[in-house]
């Protein structure tokens, strides 16, 4: 009963959010499942390409960030979540209209765009709308959700491919589609949100304000660091497990599993304390070190045998599980109370600047490191998340500080 009722949400608001980011997660699950099918074998295009439009939308939504959050603070973000949500619901219905590079290339850059806006938007809403003591726990009860989401979507994506005609695979961007319509139905019903009084100064005249709290901007860029577990789990553990070890490589479906049951389970628990600025440089300290006894664990498994291997891989695996949740533990407290609330946009673009840095950079940083230089790469890997930990810190306080100068107090 204790899982249990850490997993059900306590709230109206809380459930319906976390049913809103089941259906959302659903939807693009789907399309993310069959990805590599529809765009070689519908759209035509090679590896290569699809790569490249995937590295052109990356770009986009880092250069996109900052000003879609601004864009947040004027015209507020429960409109913006509606509107783009929409948007992003047509765009993936017309998805099988879609036959050359060039087409594809300009299709998800303005997808990057508008769902760079939806994001922002959405982590808007989210701080306004819960009271400060029940933010985090909140965003965890949703995160949670959205793994529930996600595996569902990949079981339906899994039924297309299984089926594998032409009309099945080109029925996943249509469901997809017609999911995130209501999706964006269901966002339309949700309690209107207060809008903050605005600091001094125009919006559409000043510039960013988030870029001149250094100390939010050097914390952004760690979060994301850290944040790069999910490059670990999805990237750099599969392709180590193949190339390096003697795991068998069914044993990557039940890594995958275990992340997602402990991700639903455990999520709201690792939150716990995070809703201060204090109890989310704590969660980081937890996520760097499991972190680090990931690497360790992991990079010996290149020298062992058998069930030895199995074992300290799925061990390996569960610590960077761990790392996940308390990182996402961390980045909602610090986001929520180091945010200037008059300009919550704003502060939401710069926060989500990090986390593009760390999809852009560490999956060739860290696939490299790992494959190419071994143990040692894996020390390497390890050695940067430490820092990242360690630096988080004096750059929460620097934050803390700038809000308190310009008037903003922490977590208003």
């Amino acid at each position: 009963m204790g899982v249990l009722t850490g997993v059900l949400p306590k709230t109206r608001l809380e459930r319906d959010l976390a049913l809103q980011c089941v259906l959302s997660a659903f939807a693009t699950g789907s399309f993310l499942t069959g990805t590599a099918v529809f765009f070689t074998q519908i759209v035509g295009l090679s590896g290569a390409q699809v790569g490249l439009g995937m590295s052109v939308a990356a770009g986009v939504s880092l250069a996109l960030s900052i000003p879609l959050g601004r864009l947040t603070d004027v015209v507020g973000a429960k409109l913006l979540w509606v509107v783009a949500s929409l948007l992003e619901a047509a765009l993936y219905l017309v998805w099988p209209l879609i036959g050359t590079f060039g087409t594809f290339v300009a299709m998800l850059a303005v997808l990057a765009s508008i769902e760079t806006a939806a994001r922002s938007a959405r982590e808007v809403y989210r701080i306004a709308v819960f009271p400060r003591e029940t933010r985090v726990r909140a965003m965890a009860y949703m995160r949670a959700a959205r793994n529930v989401g996600y595996t569902l979507g990949a079981g339906a994506g899994g039924i297309a491919l299984g089926i594998g005609s032409r009309e099945a695979i080109i029925a996943v961007p249509l469901l997809t589609g017609g999911l995130l319509v209501i999706n964006a139905m269901m966002i339309s019903f949700l309690p209107r949100i207060e809008r903050a009084p605005q600091a001094e100064g125009d919006l559409e005249l000043v510039g960013p304000a988030a870029l001149r709290n250094p100390g939010f901007v050097v914390l952004s860029l760690c979060n994301g660091v850290l944040q790069s577990n999910q490059v670990l789990l999805n990237v750099v553990v599969p392709l180590w497990l193949v190339e390096r070890t003697d795991a068998p490589h069914q044993l990557l479906a039940w890594l995958f599993g275990t992340n997602t049951v402990l991700a639903v389970c455990l999520q709201v628990r690792a939150s716990r304390g995070s809703e201060t600025v204090a109890g989310a440089l704590r969660a980081v300290r937890w996520s760097g070190w499991a972190f680090v006894l990931s690497c360790l664990v992991i990079s010996i498994t290149h020298e062992t045998v058998g069930w030895i291997s199995i074992a300290l891989i799925w061990a390996g695996h569960v610590t960077i599980t761990g790392a996940e949740l308390w990182q996402s533990a961390a980045s909602w407290g610090f986001a929520s109370e180091l945010s200037d609330h008059r300009r919550l946009g704003d502060y939401q673009g710069v926060w989500g600047m990090g986390g593009q840095v760390e999809s852009i950079v560490c999956p060739a940083l860290f696939t490299f490191l790992a494959l190419e230089w071994g143990a040692p790469g894996w020390g390497v890997i390890a050695v940067i998340a430490v820092a990242a930990a360690v630096v988080s810190h004096p750059a929460a306080r620097a934050a803390e500080q700038h809000l308190v100068k310009v008037g903003a107090p922490v977590g208003a």
